[in-house]
């Protein structure tokens, strides 16, 4: 923690004389939330020691978010933060204390002695970006990088001040209890400003290139005395560049982009400053054609990384037509945002520059940052690393997009299964619809005076199963035009269990009702040992039950017999465990730690009921997992998508960081992991590497449905793959090439 510059007079109550077992030697500095106060240990190690102001540490919000602070700077200590040596938040005057560093902050160094110089630029960019590489996969965003939390030591960058780094989850406004910006509008991205509840590890490099144009030109992108008028600038304007050297402008436009999506990772700005600061020709060997001849000799290494940074905009797909109503509309691409004149021009020749390289080079110049090319063998198809391998089932189908539901609330996108060659829907006023796979054309639709679906129906026993919000009412449709077979009262039952034959439904004391599935009748009703259990049921009709120990310390797993309610047995497992799917002879599960963060992933063999826990390196924040051909996929609120295996001596495969803030539950299918995220994008991933192949436009309606408390999981068929969108869409893309999405 930095020796903070103090904004005032700072009162004598401020002055404690211990936190905890730290004498503190004096006052560093004063912040919105607390002092900072130096102390020395008994062995002379020097701390910052971070106390909250007396009239915080009486107000409970406060007290969390500096509970929140501590934990995220925690997950964050290593070499590019100050790391966390003791805290207590549940002092009366909550404390921190971390490793002092002799250093000045980016702020003050500017200030003392002008810009910096292109070399040191380079340095700086590249520390940074190391720093948010590895606060990203521990799950966190900053949300405040600016030139007063970088501090300059010896070593390298700090980056500092956790105090608002993980997003507020039920306050979408832009201020805190105080009614102060949750961030500093001149660093700030965006989406800060308009959709706060979003923000993402995105955010955090758009504050990066702010940071390095205050560092190399004294001032900000986005400049102005008042707050209102830089917040206008960051949401509206272009950045003010004037200044930034002519071999960094272009990597901190493209960390200035507008769309979260259109900016670099950390990993492809390490990538882009290692190449800008080598000046010169690529050393490796000249680009070949696909015959293996030699072009017309090697690119400049400057050119390719910089239009390869541009390149990572999205292509635009062919139109199609909406088939309800016959008009032509957009594919599911969106278009990138207009530029204007001269520099627009320069960027598509930039991104076709490095096209040509890549096809001509057999490469790919960037990949997400998370991508681990340290092993020189093969992926274990018989081809080098980088080259994607598609399997394809043979059809092909083209984009459509189709638009369900009548609005309103927050939740617009529809919850969808695909099956049977169609997609069975619910949405806002729908209560479930059917839609052709091959087309998206509404085949019959159901109306509901429900607002908010909570579940998809589902297609089992040769049924459409919907449950109905609000009303506790549950029904089966007939499939080929929507009319109801049969209905039943599930209001007493919060938790309901699909399965061919049955429909377990489930109530907290232990209470479980089986109705038949094609008939609705009951077929037994009994009180299990479950308590207020998690359930899954696997493909088989196996049904099985997690309860975790009132202390966190285990978790008792339960097989329940769907025809009859029988326990077939039950083992209890070490550890606070959450029931995350049960699919043909497994169960997957996720542990949490204290803080209610996925630190590892076990599997529970059903056969031999031995468990196989596999650790994470950093853990996931609200974690969701699928698991399929002998790993799981884990994706976290932050973003950190990991693939974990049970094979050998098991262990994180790949760790990729999606810059997604929110996503759903993970899909497997043929070789990819597919997701969507909050803001509509589909995203593909390759599930044996770790890269991103490809991801849609943003769909969104600009209004109140901006925001999805549920976010449905992309669905696949014959060639296709199915999302939804919150601004009501339901689309397909087509599963050959995801990187023409």
């Amino acid at each position: 923690m930095p020796p903070l510059r103090s904004t005032g007079a700072v009162p004598e109550a401020e002055h404690p004389q211990y936190a905890g077992q730290y004498r503190l030697q004096r006052c560093l500095g004063s912040g919105g939330m607390g002092v900072v106060h130096l102390a020395i240990t008994g062995s002379g190690r020097r701390l910052a020691v971070k106390t909250v102001h007396a009239e915080h540490a009486a107000v409970a919000e406060f007290r969390a978010r500096f509970r929140q602070e501590v934990a995220a700077a925690r997950r964050v200590s290593g070499a590019f933060t100050a790391s966390v040596v003791d805290a207590d938040p549940d002092a009366e005057r909550p404390w921190m204390a971390t490793l002092f560093i002799d250093g000045p902050t980016l702020s003050e160094r500017v200030k003392r002695n002008g810009p910096l110089g292109v070399a040191e630029l380079l340095l700086l960019g590249s520390g940074l970006a190391e720093a948010l590489r590895d606060i990203h996969r521990a799950g966190v965003v900053h949300r405040d990088l600016k030139p007063s939390n970088v501090l300059l030591a010896a070593d390298g960058p700090k980056v500092i001040d956790f105090g608002i780094s993980r997003p507020a989850e039920a306050d979408g406004e832009l201020r805190t209890e105080t009614g102060k910006l949750i961030g500093t509008p001149p660093f700030m991205a965006p989406e800060q400003f308009q959709r706060p509840r979003e923000v993402g590890p995105a955010a955090d490099v758009f504050a990066l290139g702010a940071v390095l144009v205050h560092a190399a030109t004294g001032r900000g992108p986005f400049d102005s005395d008042s707050p209102y008028v830089v917040a206008y600038q960051v949401v509206h304007n272009e950045p003010e560049l004037t200044g930034v050297p002519v071999e960094l402008a272009p990597v901190l436009r493209r960390c200035l982009e507008k769309e979260p999506g259109l900016r670099p990772s950390p990993g492809e700005l390490l990538d882009a400053f290692r190449v800008v600061g080598a000046g010169g020709e690529v050393p490796a060997r000249p680009p070949c054609d696909e015959d293996g001849s030699t072009g017309d000799g090697p690119l400049d290494s400057r050119t390719m990384a910089l239009g390869a940074l541009a390149a990572r905009r999205p292509v635009d797909t062919d139109s199609s037509t909406d088939p309800s109503t016959g008009t032509p509309v957009a594919a599911p691409q969106t278009e990138a945002p207009k530029r204007r004149g001269g520099r627009a021009r320069a960027v598509t020749a930039l991104a076709a520059l490095a096209a040509l390289a890549v096809a001509a080079a057999g490469v790919v110049a960037f990949a997400s940052y998370d991508r681990d090319d340290r092993d020189g063998g093969n992926d274990g198809d018989g081809k080098r690393p980088g080259t994607v391998v598609v399997r394809s089932a043979g059809q092909t189908v083209r984009p459509w997009v189709t638009t369900l539901g009548a609005g309103g609330g927050e939740t617009r996108a529809p919850l969808c299964t695909a099956a049977d060659r169609a997609l069975y829907c619910a949405a806002p006023g729908v209560r479930a619809a059917r839609l052709g796979a091959a087309d998206g054309r509404i085949a019959w639709s159901v109306p509901s005076e429900a607002a908010e679906p909570q579940t998809a129906p589902v297609l089992a026993g040769g049924l459409v199963r919907v449950a109905e919000p609000g009303t506790g009412r549950l029904a089966a449709l007939d499939p080929k035009d929507g009319t109801e077979v049969w209905h039943a009262d599930a209001s007493a039952y919060p938790k309901v269990v699909h399965t061919d034959a049955v429909v377990l439904l489930a109530a907290p004391d232990g209470r479980v009702r089986a109705l038949d599935g094609r008939t609705g009748e009951e077929r037994w009703s009994k009180r299990l040992p479950v308590g207020e259990a998690q359930w899954a049921a696997e493909p088989g009709g196996e049904v099985y039950a997690a309860v975790a120990a009132p202390d966190g310390r285990s978790t008792r797993v339960y097989a329940v017999g769907a025809a009859d309610g029988s326990v077939d047995w039950s083992v209890r497992l070490a550890g606070n465990l959450a029931l995350a799917q049960a699919s043909g002879s497994a169960v997957l599960l996720l542990s949490t730690d204290p803080e209610q963060f996925t630190d590892a992933v076990v599997r529970l063999d059903t056969g031999t009921h031995r468990a196989r826990r596999v650790e994470l390196t950093a853990p996931v924040d609200q974690a969701q997992a699928v698991a399929a051909g002998g790993a799981a996929y884990v994706i976290g609120s932050g973003g950190s998508l990991v693939a974990v295996t049970w094979e050998g001596d098991g262990g994180e495969r790949w760790r990729l960081q999606t810059g997604v803030s929110r996503a759903s539950r993970p899909l497997v299918a043929g070789g990819r992991v597919y997701l969507t995220a909050s803001d509509g994008r589909l995203l593909a991933v390759d599930a044996g590497r770790g890269v991103l192949l490809g991801a849609t436009g943003a769909r969104m309606d600009g209004g109140r449905g901006t925001f999805n408390a549920l976010l449905p999981a992309p669905a696949t068929g014959p060639g296709a793959v199915y999302a939804t969108a919150p601004d009501g869409s339901v689309f397909a893309q087509s599963d050959q090439d995801p990187a023409r999405w």
